[in-house]
């Protein structure tokens, strides 16, 4: 089955308000861009992310972020993006902050069909007896608060339930793929993507490098086509087009570090 998309703009087409979307990347390491971009120029609003970060100002889904066209977050990370946190503060933006192995897990239970699962992460905390500030009010009041979760103790130890997430679409990136959506994945962008793309009901993954099928053998693909439903082929200026959120410079170890 060819799942080859003429261009970003016909993949994300039917993304309506209000969907739920599960976006691969860390940091800025492997973001779907590309799609990201079309999706801003779709115009969906109302959107519901779930994504280990919201990208930065300006790049990535801080695009859509600083758009106003994301209403709710579930994620583990705010760094590096002023707007993310200023949103939240101000009770523009419900978030949801999970810690992060906990949120990758949640993901992959999802693709795999796994409900729920117990886990130690956060028994003790407020991430299992809830109460962590979902939605803040105008004044900095906490309008809406995390419910408290379900404890049990196994080999003497408590465990939280955490439930499995799937979303309306997934959009992830890759660094080979098939027509058949076959994908691999190159170094530090094998993050947060192949469990998104399993969360995904229909998972749009956009590609640096496209191959006929057979091309891949199969100890090479990372996630199977029967996860993904619609591919796009970067041109060359988009595939190389990678940014990163800190440049830093070791001169040497006399001089320091430079960020820049």
């Amino acid at each position: 089955m060819d799942k080859v998309c003429a261009s970003a703009a016909e993949a994300v087409a039917d993304i309506p308000d209000g969907a739920s979307l599960a976006v691969g990347g860390f940091g800025l390491s492997g973001i779907p861009d590309t799609l990201i971009q079309a999706l801003h120029a779709q115009g969906a609003t109302g959107l519901r992310v779930v994504s280990n970060n919201c990208g930065v100002d300006g790049r990535g889904l801080g695009v859509l972020l600083a758009a106003g066209r994301i209403a709710r977050v579930t994620g583990s990370y705010v760094g590096e993006n002023k707007e993310f946190a200023r949103q939240y503060l101000s009770g523009e933006l419900e978030v949801e902050l999970v810690p992060q192995g906990t949120l990758a897990e949640r993901l992959r239970a999802g693709g795999a069909g796994i409900p729920a699962f117990y886990t130690p992460a956060g028994v003790g905390t407020q991430v299992a007896d809830g109460g962590l500030p979902w939605r803040h009010g105008a004044d900095g009041s906490i309008a809406v608060a995390s419910p408290a979760k379900e404890i049990r103790t196994f080999a003497d130890r408590r465990h939280v339930l955490e439930h499995g997430i799937t979303t309306d679409f997934a959009l992830v990136r890759a660094w080979r793929g098939d027509r058949n959506g076959n994908l691999v994945f190159r170094k530090s962008a094998a993050n947060f993507n192949p469990l998104a793309a399993m969360a995904g009901r229909i998972t749009l993954a956009e590609v640096e490098e496209l191959v006929e099928p057979g091309e891949l053998t199969p100890d090479a693909v990372h996630l199977p086509g029967i996860y993904v439903q619609r591919v796009v082929q970067l041109t060359p200026t988009q595939a190389a087009d990678k940014q990163i959120e800190r440049l830093r410079i070791s001169a040497s170890p006399t001089r320091g570090t430079v960020s820049l």
